[in-house]
C-alpha cells in the first residue's frame, strides 16, 4: 500500500509543481505582481507568465515618471507593460493617479515659482487623470486612484500634503470623479498602508464612509500588505477586511510582502553587529505567516471555489523574487530583505508551498 501511495505521489507532484500561483487560486482571485518594463524582457519573464495573471506597474504609471513636465508625457514604459499584458491576456491594475510622493516638481508651482491655486491644481489633476486613464481605457480593469492620503499622525485624518494644503479634502473626491469620467467601467480603489492597525483602520474607514456618502464613484479599498513575520495577526487582518466590506466595498491586497524584520519608520544605517542572513528559523516563521494570511484570503475571497462570496477580489505581490525588492536598503541602508515567495534564484521558497498547499 505504501509503495502504491509513493508511486501516486511521484506522478502527482510534478504536475502540481508545474502549476503557478494563478492556477492554484483560479477559483478564488487573480494573483498579481508589481513589475518594471525591464522585468518583462529579462530573466523573470517566464516566472511572471507561469505564476501570475495580473500585473501592476511598480513605478511606470506614477505621476512623476509618466508626466515629468506639464506638456510632456513619458508613455514608453507604461505602454510596454500594458502591451505585454494585452499580448498575454493578463489583467492590469493601474498604479497610481494621485499621490503625495513621486510627483513632478512643476505640478504645484506656476511659471514664477509661486504655489498654484486650488482651481489650477484641480485642473492639472483632471488633465493628468483624463490623459492617463483615457489612454488605457478598456485595458486596465482597476486603478489605485488616490494613494496614502490618510495621515500617519493619529490626531489628523488626512496627510498634510501639498494636495491637501492647496485643495483640502476635495482633491480626493475629484480624483475619483475624473477617473470615472475617463473610464466608467474601471474599478476605482483607495490604496493605503498600515490599514490593519486599529487606529488607522478607523480613520481610513471614516474617509471611505464620507466618500460614499458624498456619492463618489469608489469601488474598493486596497490594503497594501507591507507586512512582516511579526504582524498582522489573524484577528486584526479579518477585522480590517470585514470593517471595509461593511461599507459595500471590494477589498484587494495590493502590495504584498512579508518582511523578516520588525517594522521601522525611520531610516538608518545597517549596523555591523546586525545579521541579515535568511536563516532556517526566519524562513519557517515567514512560511507560517504566509500560510496564515492566505488561509484568511481564501475565506474572504469572492470566487466560485471560495467557501463564501466575500469581499476579497485580488492579491498582488510587490516585486517578483528576493533577488531585488523595494525593501532592500529600506528603511535600513545596507540591509537585505527576503520578503517574497521566490528566492534570489527565482526558486519557490517554503512559503510558496505553504501558500499553495490547501
Amino acid at each position: 500500500m505504501r509503495y502504491i501511495l509513493f508511486l501516486f505521489a511521484l506522478a502527482y507532484l510534478p504536475g502540481r509543481a508545474q502549476q503557478g500561483l494563478k492556477d492554484y487560486y483560479r477559483g478564488y482571485f487573480p494573483v498579481g505582481v508589481a513589475v518594471s518594463a525591464r522585468s518583462l524582457t529579462g530573466p523573470d519573464t517566464n516566472l511572471i507568465l507561469r505564476q501570475f495573471n495580473s500585473i501592476t506597474p511598480e513605478n511606470a504609471m506614477k505621476m512623476g515618471p509618466i508626466h515629468p513636465e506639464e506638456n510632456r508625457y513619458n508613455w514608453k514604459d507604461a505602454d510596454a507593460i500594458v502591451d505585454f499584458c494585452v499580448r498575454h491576456r493578463l489583467r492590469v491594475r493601474g498604479h497610481n493617479l494621485c499621490w503625495h510622493e513621486q510627483t513632478p516638481a512643476w505640478l504645484f508651482k506656476d511659471a514664477n515659482g509661486a504655489t498654484v491655486t486650488k482651481e489650477v491644481l484641480l485642473q492639472r489633476l483632471k488633465d493628468h487623470i483624463t490623459a492617463v486613464v483615457g489612454r488605457y481605457k478598456g485595458k486596465i480593469y482597476a486603478w489605485d486612484v488616490v494613494n496614502e492620503a490618510v495621515a500617519d499622525d493619529s490626531t489628523r485624518l488626512l496627510r498634510n500634503s501639498p494636495w491637501y494644503s492647496i485643495c483640502g479634502e476635495e482633491f480626493i473626491e475629484k480624483a475619483f470623479e475624473y477617473a470615472h469620467a475617463a473610464d466608467p467601467d474601471a474599478q476605482l480603489f483607495y490604496n493605503d498602508y498600515n490599514t490593519e492597525r486599529p487606529e488607522k483602520t478607523e480613520r481610513v474607514y471614516q474617509l471611505l464612509k464620507h466618500l460614499l456618502a458624498a456619492g463618489v464613484p469608489i469601488t474598493g479599498v486596497g490594503l497594501q500588505g507591507h507586512w512582516s513575520i511579526f504582524e498582522p495577526g489573524p484577528a486584526a487582518l479579518r477585522t480590517t477586511i470585514h470593517r471595509f466590506a461593511a461599507l459595500g466595498l471590494k477589498v484587494q491586497i495590493t502590495e504584498l510582502d512579508v518582511s523578516v524584520y520588525p517594522w521601522e519608520k525611520q531610516r538608518r544605517q545597517h549596523r555591523p553587529d546586525e545579521n541579515d542572513e535568511f536563516t532556517p528559523q526566519l524562513e519557517q516563521r515567514q512560511a507560517d505567516q504566509y500560510k496564515q494570511m492566505f488561509a484568511i484570503f481564501r475565506e474572504e475571497a469572492n470566487g466560485p471555489a471560495a467557501p463564501a462570496h466575500g469581499p476579497l477580489t485580488g492579491v498582488t505581490f510587490w516585486n517578483i523574487t528576493d533577488r531585488h525588492t523595494w525593501l532592500d536598503d529600506y528603511p535600513v541602508l545596507g540591509r537585505k530583505n527576503y520578503p517574497l515567495l521566490f528566492d534570489t534564484n527565482g526558486q519557490p521558497k517554503k512559503a510558496f508551498w505553504e501558500v499553495v498547499n490547501f
